[in-house]
């Protein structure tokens, strides 16, 4: 087994893990982050959502060995601090959360949503593709487009 080194919500980390595990199972197996959810495996579900270097992706299907050297944000990460994301507070202030598992992948492709368009339509949010079993798809588009507002 190789090691990896890259930088995992502001700090380096380094694990040994064979190239092609998935960066879910070393966030989860080997760092002990658990905001990813495991739900499908293949990256349609998208509850594991975290970002790369900034971009979203589903680390159920990108090997540890693509994140050498790179930057991985999870849900733990994307708080400043003890001050939330605008994302979060929305998040709190709108009651999305039901059941709550699919929760941190939902925030963090918002983030990455806002990210890349500040001010989203209804359009640019019903793209988000993430699956909500408990269906808050409504209380969903209501709090990015409150990040929104509040300048994520």
């Amino acid at each position: 087994m190789r090691s990896y080194s890259f930088v995992l919500n502001g700090r380096p980390v380094t694990v040994e893990a064979p190239a092609d595990m998935p960066l879910l199972w070393v966030l989860r197996d080997l760092l002990g982050v658990t905001g990813p959810k495991y739900g499908c495996g293949v990256g349609v579900c998208r509850a594991c959502t975290s970002h790369l270097d900034g971009a979203e992706i589903q680390p159920c299907t990108v090997p540890v060995a693509d994140c050498a050297d790179r930057a991985v944000t999870t849900i733990e990460g994307l708080a400043d601090g003890d001050t939330l994301h605008p994302v979060q507070q929305a998040w709190l202030d709108g009651d999305v959360a039901q059941c709550g598992f699919c929760q941190p992948g939902q925030i963090m492709a918002a983030a990455a949503l806002l990210a890349r368009t500040p001010h989203p339509t209804d359009a640019d949010i019903d793209a988000i593709e993430n699956v909500c079993r408990c269906g808050t798809y409504p209380r969903i588009r209501e709090a990015i487009k409150k990040a929104a507002k509040n300048g994520s």
